[in-house]
C-alpha cells in the first residue's frame, strides 16, 4: 500500500497534463482512505448541521414546487462562506474534492436557482425574477482574480490564467499590479476565441527589458528603457480603453497605479472610475518601478475618439508601491468579498506557507513575528520618510514602507515553488524556454486548487448565469412589447 502511495505520489508530481494529475490523485484518495473521509459529513471544520439543514430546507421547497418558500430560504440562507465551507482546512485532507455533504448542499442550491430561473410560475414572474437574483446576487457577493507585481516572474501568471479559464473558472472581476497588470490587460483585451491561442507561450512578445545604464542610479535617472517596454506591451495588448475591452470580453479589468506625487492616493483603474483610459498606457504606468522606469503619462479618448492626455501635468508608477491587491476597492465597486491571488513578488514570495490549512501553535508564533517586526520596520521607515525631500528617493521610501504594510495574500493563493535563483532574473528577458517553465509553474500550482476555486465560486458562478438569462428574456420580451406596440 504505502508503496502504490508513493509512486502515486510520484505520478502526481511529475504529471504533465490535468488529465494526469486527476487520475492520479483520485487513485491516491482512493487507496489513502480519503474517500471514506469525504463520506463523513462530521468534521471540525464547518458546521455540517447547520449544512445538513439547509440542504433538506432548500431541497424540500423545490421538490415540493413551493417557489415562494424556495425564494425565503435562498434569500434568507445564502452566504459566501456559510457554515465556514468554504474553509481551506477542508481541502487539505484529500487530493480532489471535500466532503460530499458540501458537494451536495453546492449542487442543490444551484438546481434551485436554475429552478427558480427557468421554471414557469404563475405568482412568481419575470420581474420577482430580476428582482430576487439581482438582491441575492449582490449580497452573496462575488470572487476575483488579483494578479500582483513581479517584473518576470509574472510569467507565472499566464500559467494560472490559462488554467482557469480552460475549466471555466475564471472570474470576470480581475486585477494587475506592475507585472500582473500586463496578463490582466492581456485578459481583458481578447475574447474566448483570441484568448487560447494568445496564452500559449510560442504567442507572448516577451523583450520589455532594455537597458539604457546602470550608471543611472546614481543620477537619478530611469536604468531601463521605458519606450522599449511600450513597445513589448503594444505587441500583447490590443489599442483599446477600459469600456471598449469590457464591451468586448465581458471582464472587468482592474490596473492600479500609483502617482508619482508623494503626497497622492493609488488609483484603481476600470471601465467604472476610467472608462475612457488606454489599457496599454495604464499597464505601462503600472510597470513603472521607481528609478528603473522613467514615469508615465496617461492617455484616455476624448468624446471625439481624439487621443488625449489623461490628468493633464500628472504622471503615474509602479501600481504595487501602493495597493498590490486592491481588495478594498474592489469590494465596494464590484461586490467582491471572496479573492483568488496569484502572488510573485521577489520579496513577498519565499515567505509565504505553501499550505493554507496549516494551523498550528508555530504558524500562529510565526504570524505574530513577522507581525511584530513589520510593524517596528514601518514606524522606522515613517521616520525616515519624514526627512526625505527627494521625490525619487521618498517614493523608494515609500515603496519600502509598504512592503511591510501591506497584505499579500487573500482566501486562496497561489504561490510559485521556492526557487531562489529566479530572483536574479527579474529583471531579464526570459528565453521562450523560461516561458513555458514559468506557464508550467503556473498551471501546476493551480491544478491541487481548482477543486476548492470551483466549490467556493461556484454559487456566484450560478447567479452570474442565470441573471444574464433572465437580462436575455427581458430583452426579448421589450422587443416584443415595442413590435406591438408600432403595429
Amino acid at each position: 500500500m504505502k508503496r502504490s502511495l508513493k509512486q502515486l505520489e510520484r505520478a502526481i508530481e511529475h504529471a504533465s497534463t490535468h488529465q494526469e494529475w486527476l487520475e492520479a490523485s483520485r487513485e491516491h484518495d482512493r487507496l489513502s482512505g480519503a474517500n471514506d473521509w469525504k463520506e463523513i459529513d462530521r468534521s471540525p471544520h464547518y458546521d455540517y448541521e447547520l449544512i445538513r439543514n439547509r440542504l433538506w430546507q432548500i431541497r424540500q421547497a423545490r421538490e415540493r414546487g413551493d417557489v415562494n418558500k424556495l425564494v425565503f430560504h435562498l434569500h434568507e440562507g445564502l452566504h459566501g462562506n456559510l457554515g465556514n465551507i468554504s474553509n481551506p482546512a477542508l481541502y487539505g485532507h484529500a487530493r480532489v474534492g471535500t466532503k460530499q455533504l458540501i458537494e451536495r448542499y453546492l449542487d442543490e442550491v444551484c438546481l434551485a436557482l436554475e429552478y427558480v430561473c427557468d421554471g414557469d410560475f404563475k405568482d412568481f414572474g419575470l420581474k420577482q425574477k430580476l428582482d430576487f437574483f439581482e438582491t441575492t446576487g449582490a449580497a452573496f457577493g462575488q470572487s476575483c482574480l488579483m494578479l500582483s507585481g513581479g517584473a518576470a516572474l509574472g510569467l507565472f501568471h499566464v500559467g494560472v490564467v490559462k488554467t482557469l479559464w480552460e475549466h471555466g473558472l475564471l472570474p470576470s472581476v480581475i486585477s494587475g499590479s506592475s507585472a500582473g497588470s500586463i496578463v490582466a490587460a492581456v485578459v481583458g483585451t481578447h475574447n474566448d476565441n483570441e484568448l487560447a491561442a494568445k496564452l500559449e507561450p510560442e504567442n507572448l512578445y516577451l523583450e520589455a527589458f532594455k537597458a539604457i545604464g546602470w550608471k543611472g542610479v546614481l543620477r537619478g535617472t530611469p536604468v531601463l528603457d521605458g519606450d522599449h517596454l511600450e513597445a513589448c506591451l503594444e505587441e500583447n495588448i490590443q489599442d483599446l480603453t477600459f469600456e471598449e475591452a469590457y464591451r468586448k470580453t465581458g471582464r472587468e479589468i482592474n490596473i492600479t497605479v500609483s502617482p508619482y506625487d508623494r503626497n497622492q492616493h493609488a488609483r484603481l483603474l476600470n471601465w467604472r472610475t476610467s472608462p475612457n483610459v488606454l489599457i496599454r498606457k495604464a499597464a505601462l504606468a503600472s510597470c513603472a518601478i521607481p528609478g528603473i522606469y522613467p514615469p508615465v503619462t496617461l492617455w484616455a479618448k476624448s468624446l471625439d475618439g481624439e487621443r488625449v492626455p489623461y490628468i493633464p501635468g500628472r504622471k503615474f508608477v509602479d501600481g504595487s508601491i501602493q495597493d498590490d491587491l486592491p481588495i478594498r476597492r474592489l469590494s465596494r465597486l464590484f461586490g467582491v468579498n471572496h479573492s483568488i491571488v496569484s502572488q510573485t513578488n521577489p520579496h513577498v514570495v519565499p515567505f509565504l506557507p505553501r499550505s493554507e490549512s496549516t494551523n498550528s501553535s508555530l504558524s500562529t508564533l510565526g504570524d505574530w513575528a513577522i507581525r511584530n517586526v513589520s510593524m517596528n520596520l514601518h514606524y522606522a521607515l515613517e521616520l525616515v520618510r519624514r526627512r526625505v525631500h527627494s521625490n525619487d528617493l521618498g517614493l523608494i521610501v515609500d515603496k519600502a514602507q509598504t512592503v511591510v504594510k501591506q497584505r499579500y495574500i487573500g482566501d486562496i493563493n497561489l504561490i510559485p515553488p521556492r526557487q531562489p535563483l529566479n530572483a536574479l532574473r527579474v529583471l531579464s528577458n526570459p528565453s521562450l524556454d523560461d516561458v513555458r517553465a514559468f506557464v508550467r509553474a503556473g498551471e501546476k500550482t493551480t491544478w491541487p486548487k481548482l477543486w476548492m476555486i470551483g466549490n467556493t465560486t461556484r454559487i456566484s458562478r450560478t447567479f452570474r448565469a442565470c441573471r444574464e438569462r433572465l437580462d436575455r428574456l427581458e430583452e426579448r420580451t421589450l422587443n416584443r412589447l415595442q413590435m406591438v406596440a408600432t403595429v
